[in-house]
């Protein structure tokens, strides 16, 4: 069996070049690989496009990334509450491919299905609609949208083992899992690293098959974007 447990972040993302199509999992700030942003802050690489759901806030997550200049393209489904994101994507210092958030997951998924291209009613008669296909299906508007792709896919899950099987928890499972299959190589971060077989594989979400590089992540912070109470 192919040994894919490496030490840990820095090893794990050492060979992720400049230039690089990344996608990061993770929704808002649950679940996102913070170990291996970490890392990517310390390798100093540069003109990464990032494909995520968001890019988390100013001080945290990709954020980050985009504090150090180290990002040229988010392809994102929203702004969120990101001011330095909102600033440079207003100031045209970074190039945004803002994707409505079913359209966004449908063209991770179709990457890792091997899914060309597909037709979606989301954004006919909107600027998402600018210079696509359009066509006709029983008497109703579709987009033609393309798949997306991946140099490095890097993800975050509760629990592997060292095949590289992994289990999600809650909101984490959002697009996480479909980014694992669309990656040309696929990290994982896991909180919890098990020997092989320790998995019950009845509640294994992605299989290791997808996965290619594993390791123990540490102190997750697991921020709460807005936290709210009740009286």
């Amino acid at each position: 069996m192919i040994n894919k447990v490496v030490a840990g972040a820095d090893a794990a993302v050492a060979d992720i070049p400049d230039g690089a199509i990344l996608m990061l999992g993770g929704f808002g700030l649950c679940g996102i690989p913070e170990n291996c942003i970490a890392a990517l802050l310390r390798t100093g690489v540069k003109n990464l496009t990032c494909i995520s759901n968001n890019a988390g806030v100013d001080d945290f997550g990709i954020g980050m990334l985009l504090k150090t200049r180290q990002v040229r393209k988010m392809i994102s489904s929203y702004v969120g509450e990101n001011q330095e994101f909102e600033r440079q994507l207003l100031s045209g210092e970074l190039l945004v491919d803002l994707i409505p958030q079913g359209t966004l997951a449908e063209r991770i998924r179709a990457g890792g299905a091997g899914i060309p291209a597909f037709f979606t009613p989301a954004g006919v008669g909107t600027e998402v609609a600018e210079g696509k296909e359009v066509r006709e299906f029983d008497g109703k508007q579709y987009l033609l949208e393309s798949w997306l792709k991946a140099d490095f896919s890097l993800v975050k899950a509760w629990k592997g083992d060292t095949a590289g099987n992994l289990i999600f928890k809650g909101t984490a499972r959002n697009f996480n899992p479909m980014m694992a299959t669309a990656g040309h190589i696929t990290i994982a971060e896991v909180e919890e690293l098990v020997p092989a077989g320790e998995l019950d594989p009845n509640q294994i979400h992605t299989p290791g098959i997808c996965v290619h590089r594993i390791f123990q992540g540490s102190n997750y912070e697991k921020r709460i974007e807005q936290r709210t109470v009740r009286l």
